[in-house]
């Protein structure tokens, strides 16, 4: 697997699930971070063909596209694939942008490769691209308190304190997106596998 940033373009995927009534919640931090990275490119979201919102443009210089699927979390692998396929990206130039129920809130983990590890959107986008060799942006967002669910927690929105912070953690995992493709993974993971 190459670490070589900048080569060609990238597909950067948000995970998260549609709708009003997840748009603040824990599984759609992927969403967060796809939508401050359009920002930053001065593109929009738009409906694709591929069951999906892309935007197009570039991150200090290397060309990318955004993706939001439109299904659900579970399905999103479908959808993905269908972007990759249109747009001629490989899996290896790949980034999925997720929560991560194993890492405390407001930590940041960028890897490549791995299992799913429980994540519905990871095994989605697996099973759909044949492949786990793909980057990752791991968003932390805690273990569920007391018995609760870990599937009632990721549908929760954030708590008040949480909220105070997500920009900040927002804005860190879209700067670890930018990085991971023009810097490469272990400068990547230096930086920000605090």
């Amino acid at each position: 697997m190459a670490d070589s940033a900048g080569a060609g373009r990238w597909l950067v995927v948000g995970l998260g699930n549609p709708g009003a009534e997840y748009q603040n919640t824990r599984h759609n931090a992927g969403f967060f971070v796809a939508d401050l990275l359009a920002s930053r490119m001065g593109s929009r979201f738009k409906a694709h063909r591929s069951r999906a919102l892309v935007a197009e443009g570039r991150l200090r210089g290397v060309p990318v596209v955004l993706a939001k699927p439109t299904s659900y979390m579970n399905d999103s692998g479908g959808p993905v694939v269908s972007v990759a396929r249109f747009y001629k990206v490989p899996a290896e130039r790949t980034v999925a942008v997720h929560d991560e129920l194993d890492l405390d809130f407001g930590q940041l983990r960028v890897k490549i490769g791995g299992g799913d590890n429980g994540h519905n959107g990871l095994k989605s986008l697996r099973g759909s691209l044949g492949t786990g060799e793909f980057f990752r942006v791991r968003f932390g967002i805690g273990r569920p308190p007391g018995r609760m669910a870990a599937a009632d927690f990721v549908l929760r929105d954030f708590a008040g304190p949480e909220r105070g912070e997500l920009p900040f953690l927002v804005d860190r995992g879209a700067d670890a997106v930018e990085s991971l493709i023009t810097e490469g993974l272990e400068r990547t993971q230096n930086a920000f596998n605090s």
